[in-house]
């Protein structure tokens, strides 16, 4: 997935589930400021957290 394309994900994924940055981070199971720097592009998901983002992702396409 490219850079953008995962800063997008991320971003539209948070705020559509009406939660900031923090309240995100602890449900993925990563820090406030890995969520910062993915939003901002200085940092990509692993490829653990890629997969949970992708579960949240689907979770909020089926509801």
């Amino acid at each position: 997935m490219a850079e953008e394309d995962i800063k997008r994900l991320v971003k539209e994924l948070r705020t559509r589930m009406g939660l900031t940055q923090e309240q995100f981070a602890a449900i993925v199971g990563v820090t406030f400021v890995t969520v910062n720097r993915w939003e901002s592009g200085k940092a990509k998901p692993s490829r653990l957290a890629m997969m949970r983002l992708e579960e949240l992702h689907e979770q909020r396409i089926d509801e």
